[in-house]
Order: structure tokens, then C-alpha cells, then sequence
């Protein structure tokens, strides 16, 4: 069959500070073209709906996959898909990813009909037997497929990929790879080495999606994906890089053998940092140019809210050994709705005294995350779109239009240290670099953020038209059994790929342990 994968457009953030290859939907497609299908990819961060359009009405294909990952995707899905529907009678469409897994029952409400199913879980491990059912006459075929949700009714539990060594992107299928960066790092691809987190940090998804489980890929598949990749520049997509020490430094030795050189991006926990000293020293050997540390929150009361279970001094210990070894980090802090002005000018001199890059996020409670369920706070819209932890969708303390200002003034402390002609100034030879080969996505970036970054603008995003109305949280809990939260079920301790060391240093640093000191 013809198959149409798409990825749906930017979000706000990802306007200015980076555009990430859509590694979810190349996974995706490299198992339905494995399986016989001739399989074509479109990505809306770098295409517009005109073309999506034009595609489908000169090559007309018989099933369209749309990703799914971000909730503040779903309205444009949805418009998608009921466009496509009216082209495309006969064909079937269907949605999966992160943020569809969660909401995959008001995903197909919103369709009226327009999307045939949703697929929870890892798409990889279903998706051909889904399409294999979508083809039989047998209307009942598509509840047989783990994942599969329709509106007659859900299938069995989604399953896992069997080997996450058996995964190989379709980057090949990618029309434009050039228009991939994040920060300096132009182009930029991406790369997963593991998949899950073990922690349970309340305002977060990940691991709730994946049941708590943490699986890693062979260093030889890792450094065998890596070779293929041209781009100097490479992500590292991985929740919490690293945490399992022998395979971060497995991997990092067969990349030394083979002689890759590469530029390197990743996420990791402060903890894993400091534990994992020597394979982050490696790393920088190897070509790791830039961290992003999720800090969240610089005083005790902050950590404690978010369940990072991570003290503050370890966090500030972290960001010090990854000075040591010159290493760029970038800093995420959550600007929770309730800040007066006060908390947010404190928040202001701390991001001035510091080095690193800050970005402000705005502390949102999405559906699969514990905070959706105990955050006893009403929220104040339900429209997609603003889900994005740009704008706030709790009550705030100050007027709404004055938190987008605080909020905005504060962002600007990145924009006056890190972009501009500031920015320009400070990585003159790594513009120069890219210019020469082409490249423009960094520079074009530096003198975004005013026109995407602008508190009337987030204002005006509240009072939009909401034609798919998010459903409300459920009633308020203090306490929340994580399991119902799952989509994977859990298999416990067998389902973590490391060590009893290790498992001990993630329990003691995840709810109801004690942090180390």
C-alpha cells in the first residue's frame, strides 16, 4: 500500500531555539516499509499545509500515519485529517505517539469519524499489523492489534518493540535534513541510545508512558545508526542520558574505534551527572559540545513540588563539573502561575549571575502526568493549543496580561546573553563554519525571539476560537495510584536495563527515598 507519514508543525519554542528531525515518525515509517509498503514522509516543521495537500492529491495514498507526540498538535491533526477525509473517502488514517496514547479517546471524538484509530504506545512494535487489519474485511481485525483504539472499542495492551537494536530510522525518506538544528549544532540529527526513565518526577509523562521501564540499545546498533548519520551535529534524545555508566561508556568507546566525529547534544539529570563523572569526561573527549539540565526550580520548596529529588546543592555541584570541562548547559526552570513579581525578579538576577543558558517553561499539568490528577487548581482553558509550557493554563496570581510580561521579561535575559549580536559576536567562528557550508538555521534564529517571545501575542492566543475543547482533568486527588497512569503496563524491575547500583541510586532518588546529600 501507499502510505503517507506525517509530522505535524512547530510549536512556539521550537520557532526559535531548535527544529528537531522527527526521529518518531522516520521509526515508524522504516517499519511499514519494511513490511512491503512504498512509504513516504512529510514533515510540517519544514513543509507547509499546501504542499501536504498537493501530495496527497497527486499521489493520493491509501493509509495516512499522523504523529501525535505534542497535546498542542491535536487541533491541526484533526483539521488534517477531516480535510484528507473528504479527499481521500477510502482511505485510512490513523494518528499515534506520546501525547495521542493519553487522550486517544477525545483524539476520535474530535474526528467525527475522520480518523479511523488511534495506536498507543510504541508505534514501532504494531503499526504493520495495524495496517495489515486496516486491509482486511473483517471489520473486527483492527481490536485484535495491541494499542489499537476505535470507536467501537480498544484492543489489547499496547506492547513493547522487541528489540530496540531492530530500529532504524528512515532518514532517507526525509525531504529537507538540512533544515534540522539545535542551537549551533546546524545541522543537527538525532539519535536515541535508550528509551524510558526509572524516576517519577510528577510533572512529567515520560516515564508513565513507558510504565517506568528503561531499555538501551546495543553499543554496536547505537554506533552502527551513528556511522550512518552525515550530519556533524547529533542530539541525543534520550530522557536522562547516561544513566546506566558501562553503556554510556561502551557506547563512547566503539565511536572512539570507529573514529566518529561528531558534535553532541544531550539531556541528563544532575545526579547522573555527578554519578557518572568519568563517562561524561569521556564524552567530552568524544565531542559533547552541550547539556540541558532539567534544574526546574532553585530553592528546596521549588524541587520538592516537581519531585526532581535532587537537592539543591547537588544541582549547583552538577552545573560546576560541567563548567570543569567546558561544556555549554542549558537550564530549564518551571515559572509556576502563582509567581508575583517578586519571585520572578529573583528568578531574573539568578539567571544573570550565571553563566549558563535559562529557559523559562510554565509549569502545566498534562494529561498522563500525576500533576494532571493531584494539581487542585481549576484550569482556566482547555484549548490544545496553549498546552505548550508557554502559556499559562492555571489561575495565575497577577492579571494574566502581567504575567506574559514578567514572564517574557524574564525569558529576555536569555535573549540579552545568548542570541543577537551578542551571540554573533561569541560564536563568530562557529557562524562562519556554518555559513560556509550553507547553513542558516542558527543565524536566522538569533533575532527571533521578539517576534515569537511577545506577552500580547500569548494574550491574544487566549482569546482564539477553541473548536476541540480538551476534556477536563479528572476529580482531584491527593494521592494517585501511578499504575492507572500507565500506558505500557509495568513489569517492574525486569523491565530496567541496569544494574542493582544503580536501581538502588534511582529508588533512593525517586518518591519516597531520601535524596543524597
Amino acid at each position: 500500500m501507499k502510505i503517507l507519514a506525517v509530522h505535524p508543525s512547530s510549536l512556539m519554542y521550537t520557532k526559535v531555539f531548535l527544529r528537531l528531525e522527527p526521529l518518531g515518525i522516520e521509526t515508524i515509517a522504516a517499519e511499514l516499509r519494511r513490511a512491503g509498503h512504498e512509504v513516504r514522509l512529510m514533515d510540517l516543521q519544514v513543509e507547509d499545509h499546501a504542499a501536504y495537500f498537493r501530495e496527497i492529491d497527486a499521489w493520493r495514498p491509501d493509509v495516512v500515519a499522523y504523529s501525535l507526540n505534542y497535546l498542542a498538535n491535536i487541533p491541526e491533526v484533526v483539521d488534517l485529517a477531516k480535510a484528507t477525509r473528504e479527499r481521500l473517502p477510502n482511505a485510512f488514517i490513523f494518528a499515534g505517539g506520546h501525547s495521542a496514547s493519553f487522550v486517544a479517546e477525545d483524539v476520535l471524538m474530535h474526528s467525527d469519524g475522520a480518523i479511523d484509530c488511534v495506536l498507543k504506545g510504541e508505534g514501532e512494535a504494531a503499526v504493520a499489523k495495524l495496517v495489515e487489519a486496516a486491509a482486511d474485511s473483517d471489520p473486527t481485525a483492527l481490536l485484535a492489534v495491541p494499542g489499537v483504539v476505535t470507536s467501537d472499542g480498544a484492543g489489547p495492551a499496547p506492547a513493547f518493540v522487541h528489540d530496540l537494536n531492530d530500529l532504524t530510522p528512515a532518514r532517507d525518506l526525509l525531504r529537507r535534513r538540512r533544515k534540522y538544528f539545535i542551537g549551533v549544532l546546524d545541522p543537527c540529527a538525532s539519535i536515541e541510545f535508550s528509551r524510558g526513565c526509572p524516576w517519577d518526577c510528577s510533572f512529567c509523562s515520560a516515564w508513565t508512558f513507558y510504565g517506568r521501564s528503561y531499555r538501551v540499545k546495543s553499543p554496536e546498533a547505537s554506533v552502527r545508526e551513528l556511522a550512518s548519520i552525515r550530519e556533524p551535529g547529533v542530539f541525543i534524545v534520550d530522557d536522562v542520558a547516561f544513566i546506566q555508566a558501562e553503556h554510556g561508556m561502551a557506547i563512547g568507546e566503539a565511536v572512539a574505534r570507529q573514529g566518529i566525529r561528531k558534535q553532541y547534544y544531550l539531556e541528563t539529570r544532575g545526579d547522573v551527572l555527578l554519578r557518572n563523572k568519568d563517562v561524561f569526561r569521556f564524552w567530552k573527549t568524544l565531542g559533547l559540545q552541550y547539556m540541558f539540565l532539567g534544574v526546574e526550580a532553585i530553592d528546596e520548596e521549588g524541587l520538592r513540588t516537581y519531585r526532581k529529588r535532587v537537592s539543591l546543592s547537588k544541582n549547583f555541584e552538577a552545573l560546576e563539573f560541567a563548567r570543569s570541562l567546558g561544556i555549554m548547559v542549558a537550564i530549564n526552570i518551571i515559572a509556576d502561575p502563582n509567581w508575583d513579581r517578586e519571585r520572578f525578579e529573583v528568578v531574573r538576577k539568578w539567571c544573570l549571575e550565571i553563566p549558563e543558558i535559562v529557559n523559562i517553561s510554565v509549569n502545566t499539568p498534562y494529561p498522563g502526568t500525576e500533576s494532571w490528577v493531584t494539581e487542585s487548581r481549576r484550569l482556566t482553558t482547555r484549548d490544545y493549543r496553549l498546552f505548550d509550557i508557554q502559556h499559562a493554563v492555571l489561575p495565575t496570581a497577577m492579571p494574566l496580561h502581567d504575567f506574559y510580561a514578567e514572564l517574557v521579561k524574564t525569558q529576555q535575559v536569555l535573549n540579552r546573553k545568548h542570541l543577537g549580536w551578542k551571540a554573533v559576536w561569541a560564536l563568530g567562528g562557529i557562524l562562519a563554519n556554518n555559513l560556509s557550508r550553507g547553513q542558516t538555521n542558527t543565524l536566522k534564529m538569533l533575532w527571533k525571539f521578539n517576534s515569537v517571545f511577545n506577552p500580547e501575542l500569548q494574550l491574544a492566543d487566549h482569546a482564539r476560537p477553541v473548536a476541540y475543547p480538551m476534556a477536563p482533568p479528572p476529580t482531584h486527588q491527593a494521592v494517585v495510584d501511578p499504575h492507572t497512569l500507565y500506558i505500557h503496563p509495568a513489569k517492574g524491575r525486569r523491565s530496567r536495563s541496569i544494574d542493582a547500583a544503580t536501581e538502588a541510586f534511582v529508588e533512593q532518588t525517586r518518591i519516597g527515598g531520601k535524596p543524597p546529600t
